[in-house]
């Protein structure tokens, strides 16, 4: 089993094919739409051309083979992407997995019936900078991030984000005169609004009489983190583990 706790359909790990030509054009060409309906995102807004795009997009979608991409970050979690392609609902599904937890810690959903937000900035940028080289994954900083863009939703997101993004779109072979403007236009994807994230106060879980902190929660209805912790059915030591993997806790 490739994810451990995963066995929804035909999983394969996906990390070497991020390094076909049109990849990053297929995977991310949906967050540059606009309401312009003449202001169609072209795959050589990417430096790619159409076939390059046509064929990457073939393999993502792939309903023999789901793509599953690994990011592995501190104390043994692993953020992943899988795109789940059942053949009447395919979508996309981001999560977080530990080998000693026995529920995944759900992100977000793309697909018809999305469920996102599934990070704050902060907890995006801390993510994508903190890989772990013992584990099997991505470890590029900007692929990272790349990766779980589309799981951002977050009206505190800082004004320097754009060059963030901008900057990892240069290293994905973005022409420089476009990174900038898709850069903007990611972080104003259609999906997801702004959401307000916010740190609950202390509480001891149904059952414990330990107290779990340090968790941000999503203010967004739709998201899988609305009121609820990332990690359900944690120990404390695990809570305080995935906390400061996720760069939020002690603060």
């Amino acid at each position: 089993m490739l994810i451990n706790g995963y066995d929804e359909g035909p999983v394969v790990a996906g990390e070497e094919l991020m390094a076909l030509p049109g990849f990053w054009a297929a995977c991310l060409m949906w967050m540059c739409e606009s309401d312009d309906e003449h202001d169609v995102p072209l795959p050589e807004l990417f430096g790619v051309d159409g076939a390059d795009a046509d064929a990457a997009a073939e393999v993502l979608m792939n309903e023999e083979a789901w793509l599953a991409f690994r990011i592995p970050f501190a104390d043994d979690h692993t953020a992943v992407v899988i795109h789940a392609n059942h053949p009447d609902d395919a979508g996309i599904e981001y999560f977080v997995t530990h080998a000693d937890w026995g529920r995944h810690g759900y992100l977000a959903t793309v697909d018809g019936h999305y469920a996102g937000p599934g990070l704050a900035w902060r907890e995006l940028i801390h993510i994508a900078h903190t890989p772990d080289p013992a584990a099997p994954g991505v470890q590029n900083p900007h692929a990272r991030l790349l990766l779980l863009l589309p799981t951002l939703g977050d009206q505190d997101t800082p004004a320097e984000a754009v060059d963030v993004v901008a900057e990892a779109l240069l290293w994905a072979r973005v022409p420089a005169g476009e990174a900038r403007r898709l850069a903007g236009r990611m972080l104003d994807h259609p999906l997801f609004a702004a959401a307000q994230w916010v740190m609950p106060a202390p509480e001891k879980p149904i059952g414990s009489d330990e107290i779990f902190d340090g968790i941000l929660v999503c203010g967004a209805h739709h998201s899988p983190r609305c009121g609820i912790r990332l990690g359900q059915g944690i120990t404390r030591e695990q809570n305080d583990k995935l906390a400061r993997a996720l760069g939020t806790w002690p603060a």
